[in-house]
């Protein structure tokens, strides 16, 4: 088949594990991915003078042409008999490897065992160039003798750098709940999960009961150490000096990390009273207190299912209240923003059957002051005609939280009058343009002549000229607007006194944005000082990790205070990367990534990184949880 290019070939790097392609990787299997070019109407193949010289990785060239979409269905047929193919005359062979490499694994696992990253070899090259320059005699000359092969392969083995037993999600943690979810996606991997039937200690460390265990002696272990440690992208330029060449798709994508759970890596053999989980592990159960006279019950802000219990109550008719102040019970602290709920008639049996369900667990207290009342929103969610995909994955975000909200489209935010129908209104990344608009339906959109008349309503775009005055109303008067990524350049087209921190000054004394060769981030996993003070990071840690994408970071002029603009999360250091790859992280130190802006009677909250990001950042749902009930 001409035209079929392999590896370099691509205009991208094939280093990603969203796909089943890796994923069958880190399980023993083979994992191929095919893309192939076409559509139902004929395109044309170009001349492309360097395409024309075959090479190892485009073996036949394809010649310029018609290209019909029945081409395309027959190169993936081919490529699908030919995995049959090979896959039926070597069956006992993949078979047999597929086993060989499980057995492997759990070898690996079950001894002193290292995996070498791209920091590794960087470590050693920068100690061969130290020990090159070093003087070897007393006449101060230099010689560059070859260094000791051994003496350098010592440091890929260092003791505290090996790969761990096993890893422990400890019960005491403040959102077990979603450590839980963790290991149902484990669980659903075929990874086997081990739960303590009593109190243990590992390494001088004590455990409680139902904490969980994952010990990486098995076949699948790859995965398990792909779900909890950083990935190591390395530094990947076509030649020095060059932009960096993309990812597939995701830089880092530790999972662990982005669900907010706490884990411990644990790098000697374990032994305690574990029990293996033959079956998805049972959410642990909750316990209610009884509500003094006149008082109420209390649930941490620190438990995402907490708002889920929160919109379920809610909808029940229950009173529930946010304290303004941290708050303790016993040897259980509630930070501030925490959800009291009125003792009523109905109201402990309502909570027990919520412990039983999603295990949490409520404190009982009398009546704080300075509580404010929660009430349920008229929640708005942007999308547009043919789908947004961070829509998408918003809206089964507040499903499955259960948060009550409607879809909205341009022409409905055109039309105006937004106060009347919305409380609170969510932009993802994709939904404000950076640009001018003329208004109206937007050039992508499709003939309304040739939509059903049911979906013409959902045609068009966000427009500067025509939608952004009518948020800016919105806002003036008491509305609540979250934007995520690209969207909050909303506050530029307010003109707030908020500018970009990745910049960089010319010798003529101009800004410009970062070239790509001085700055790049893909898809990656950052760390950011949080403001938990803040009523937006309600229930977050002071530290939290963000999925990044090349997203905004915002400069607070210094009439932001004033102008009632609040930092929320920010980089307070150099190295801000914990897992995937970031080219260039010295610039995101004291650009804010996170702010909550005052805009007339509302307010406009700017959510640079992805905190929603296809639903598996569990770690910032809060971000957006916490504005929802303004």
């Amino acid at each position: 088949k001409p035209g079929v290019t392999m590896r370099s070939g691509a205009n991208y790097s094939t280093w990603w594990n969203g796909g089943l392609r890796t994923t069958a990787y880190f399980h023993n299997i083979i994992g191929l991915l095919t893309e192939t070019i076409g559509n139902p109407t004929p395109i044309e193949i170009p001349l492309l003078p360097n395409r024309q010289l075959a090479s190892g990785d485009l073996p036949y060239p394809i010649e310029p042409q018609p290209w019909h979409f029945r081409q395309s269905v027959d190169y993936s047929v081919t490529a699908n008999r030919a995995v049959f193919d090979i896959a039926s005359r070597h069956r006992e062979q993949f078979l047999f490897n597929i086993w060989k490499m499980g057995h492997d694994e759990i070898q690996a696992g079950s001894k002193d065992s290292w995996t070498i990253w791209p920091r590794d070899i960087a470590r050693m090259e920068a100690k061969i160039a130290e020990d090159r320059a070093q003087p070897e005699n007393t006449t101060g000359r230099v010689e560059r003798a070859p260094p000791a092969p051994a003496k350098y392969m010592e440091m890929l083995k260092v003791a505290a750098d090996r790969d761990p037993r096993a890893y422990i999600l400890s019960a005491d943690q403040g959102d077990f709940a979603t450590a839980t979810k963790l290991v149902h996606t484990l669980q659903e991997n075929g990874i086997t999960v081990h739960r303590a039937t009593a109190p243990f200690t590992v390494s001088g460390k004590r455990y409680p009961a139902n904490s969980y265990v994952i010990l990486t002696a098995q076949a699948f272990r790859p995965h398990i150490l792909d779900m909890f440690e950083p990935q190591d992208h390395p530094n990947d330029f076509p030649y020095p000096g060059g932009p960096p060449k993309p990812p597939y798709d995701n830089a880092g994508w530790t999972v662990a990390m982005q669900m907010g759970v706490a884990f411990d890596r644990i790098l000697d053999p374990i032994e305690g009273p574990l029990v293996k989980l033959d079956s998805v592990a049972a959410m642990p159960a909750g316990t209610v207190a009884r509500a003094p006279n006149g008082g109420g019950y209390i649930l941490s802000a620190t438990v995402n299912d907490a708002y889920r219990a929160v919109n379920r109550l809610l909808g029940a008719g229950e009173t529930v209240m946010r304290v303004a102040a941290p708050v303790t019970v016993g040897a259980q602290a509630y930070p501030a923003g925490s959800f009291y709920v009125s003792a009523g008639s109905g109201t402990h049996g309502k909570l027990e059957a919520l412990a039983r369900e999603l295990g949490l667990s409520a404190g009982a207290v009398a009546r704080p002051a300075g509580a404010t009342p929660v009430r349920p929103a008229r929640i708005g969610l942007w999308d547009r005609f043919g789908g947004s995909m961070p829509s998408g994955w918003t809206r089964w975000i507040l499903e499955q939280f259960e948060f009550p909200f409607q879809v909205v489209y341009p022409q409905t935010l055109d039309a105006g009058n937004l106060n009347a129908k919305y409380d609170v209104l969510i932009f993802v990344d994709g939904a404000i343009p950076s640009g001018e608009g003329r208004g109206g339906l937007g050039s992508d959109s499709p003939d309304a002549s040739a939509v059903p008349a049911e979906f013409r309503g959902w045609l068009g775009n966000v427009t500067v000229d025509k939608t952004v005055p009518q948020l800016k109303a919105f806002l003036e008067q008491g509305g609540t607007v979250i934007t995520i990524g690209s969207s909050t350049v909303l506050a530029q087209h307010l003109g707030l006194p908020v500018t970009n921190h990745l910049v960089e000054h010319t010798a003529d004394g101009e800004s410009r944005e970062l070239p790509r060769e001085k700055y790049y981030i893909p898809g990656s996993l950052l760390e950011v000082r949080v403001d938990s003070t803040a009523p937006l990071a309600a229930g977050m840690p002071s530290r939290a990790i963000v999925m990044f994408d090349n997203s905004p970071v915002f400069r607070l002029t210094p009439s932001a205070t004033l102008a009632g603009i609040r930092p929320v999360a920010w980089f307070d250091t150099a190295a801000p990367l914990r897992s995937g790859w970031a080219w260039g992280e010295q610039y995101l130190e004291g650009g804010v990534a996170a702010a909550t802006a005052q805009v007339g009677r509302g307010t406009l909250h700017l959510l640079g990184p992805e905190v929603l990001f296809r639903a598996q950042p569990h770690g910032t749902f809060k971000l957006v949880f916490n504005a929802l009930y303004e």
